[in-house]
């Protein structure tokens, strides 16, 4: 394993020690709405100290960049860890088991390393770049669907950008005409894990943040899929929308969201 990979493997299941203790009883969590429709918890912010600890104490020279309070170390660093302490709090807030750590590490702007944990199920999924994606140790492969037709897709409302409700639901419309199914969990990191998984067979977001994405993104790039913004392009950091899956998927994909997605100028 990368070294950097077992430290953070390390961080994901300390915090997901946090998340276990308080997902059953409820009592030491509260709860506020940070943003409209964006809630935060302490436990959020307990998960992210302690994933802050541990990376620091092993980099201290390293950037880490998390969800709830920013960044920390050095600003300056070519190292740079993304973090969401709990991705699906609202998952967490109201009991449904589907919530996830996610680390990411980029270097000079590649990530290289990535781990998303669901501490719930105990999976455990991560990547390093160039030697494949695992689950908990085991290499995983994304689906070989050539087409839409019969595929499971995953997705998210842009709950906390409702100004793009009417192109998302066109874009909703356009894809679900051609697959089976769609699938909303609310967890982006765990959406792109079981692409990679080969759970699903792909998946579109609009305006995510680095931190929903970053370890996603690289262990669906290492389990064969690939990742591109809704111009079939590379600005998924810049842009924050996400299409994802195997080669033919995301080009069937693109072909029913990227004419919406020019007509309303979304990147």
């Amino acid at each position: 394993m990368h070294p950097m990979l077992n430290i953070a493997v390390r961080a994901a299941r300390a915090a997901g020690n946090v998340i276990s203790l308080n997902f059953e009883d409820h009592q030491n969590v509260s709860a506020e709405e940070k943003n409209k429709n964006d809630l935060v918890t302490n436990i959020d912010r307990e998960c992210e100290k302690v994933i802050k600890e541990v990376l620091l104490k092993s980099y201290p020279k390293h950037c880490v960049k998390g969800e709830e309070f920013g960044t920390e170390g050095n600003p300056e660093s070519d190292h740079v860890w993304i973090i969401d302490p709990i991705d699906g709090t609202t998952n967490f807030v109201k009991g449904i088991p589907h919530v996830a750590v996610s680390i990411g590490l980029r270097i000079k702007d590649v990530t290289t390393v990535a781990v998303v944990f669901d501490p719930i199920r105990n999976e455990l999924f991560t990547a390093s770049k160039g030697d494949g994606a695992q689950l908990n140790g085991r290499r995983i492969r994304t689906a070989q669907a050539k087409t839409l037709d019969g595929t499971i897709i995953a997705t998210s409302f842009p709950h906390r950008n409702r100004n793009y409700l009417v192109s998302y639901k066109q874009m909703l419309s356009n894809v679900f005409n051609k697959c089976a199914d769609i699938r909303r969990a609310g967890t982006a990191s765990l959406d792109l894990a079981y692409v990679a998984a080969g759970r699903l067979d792909g998946y579109f977001e609009l305006c995510l943040k680095p931190w929903d994405f970053c370890a996603g993104e690289l262990i669906c790039r290492e389990a064969g899929a690939i990742v591109t913004d809704f111009c079939g392009g590379e600005n998924i950091y810049n842009s924050g929308n996400i299409v994802c899956g195997n080669p033919r998927i995301v080009q069937a994909l693109l072909k029913e969201i990227m004419p919406v997605a020019e007509k309303q100028n979304i990147k």
